[in-house]
Order: structure tokens, then sequence, then C-alpha cells
């Protein structure tokens, strides 16, 4: 798994059917350290019912297929959790509900 940030929303009107109702995320991948963003973007499915600027996790490759939003979709790359805290050394750098604390 990945960490990233949700920081837009990727809209498709022409699709796939087996894609239909499925919701679209603009993820940049973030560093574990310093939470900030790599500009390193993808595009992913959301499985989990993330919003933007939520830090989540994403799988890609075969895993991607695997959650039950994406099972048997042409997928790449889903969001499997949203975060809601990380630890870094005994330390609490990041808390949803309070942001980033670096």
């Amino acid at each position: 798994m990945v960490l990233a940030k949700v920081v837009g929303t990727v809209v498709s009107t022409s699709k796939e059917p087996k894609l239909e109702g499925i919701k679209f995320l603009l993820l940049e991948k973030i560093d574990p350290v310093t939470l900030k963003g790599k500009g390193d973007y993808l595009v992913a499915m959301d499985a989990v019912g993330a919003g933007e600027g939520e830090i989540v996790f994403y799988v890609s490759g075969s895993s991607s297929r695997m959650t039950g939003v994406t099972e048997g979709k042409p997928s790449d790359a889903a969001i499997t959790a949203i975060v809601d805290s990380i630890d870094l050394n005994g330390k609490r750098v990041f808390q949803k509900d309070g942001g980033q604390h670096r």
C-alpha cells in the first residue's frame, strides 16, 4: 500500500460499462516522513468513500481489483483505506481531525 493525498476528482462521461457508478479520484503520492506531495500523480478508483484533502492508502496492479467495488473491473489503482492518524518514531505526525502536526 502507498500513502497519497486526494487532490481532486476525475469525471468521465464516456466509459466502459463496468466502470459506471465508480468515483475516480486524483491522488498525489506523499512522502511518509514529511507528508509533503511528491509531484507524482495518478487516478484511482475509490472503494471507501474518500474525499478531497484526505490522506489515503491505495493499491495498484492486480491488488486493485480485490475490493468489493473494483472486483471484476478494469482497474490499475484503488483507494482501500482513509488514514486516521500516522505515528512516526513514537510521535503523532498526522491526525485526521486535527490536521497535520508538522
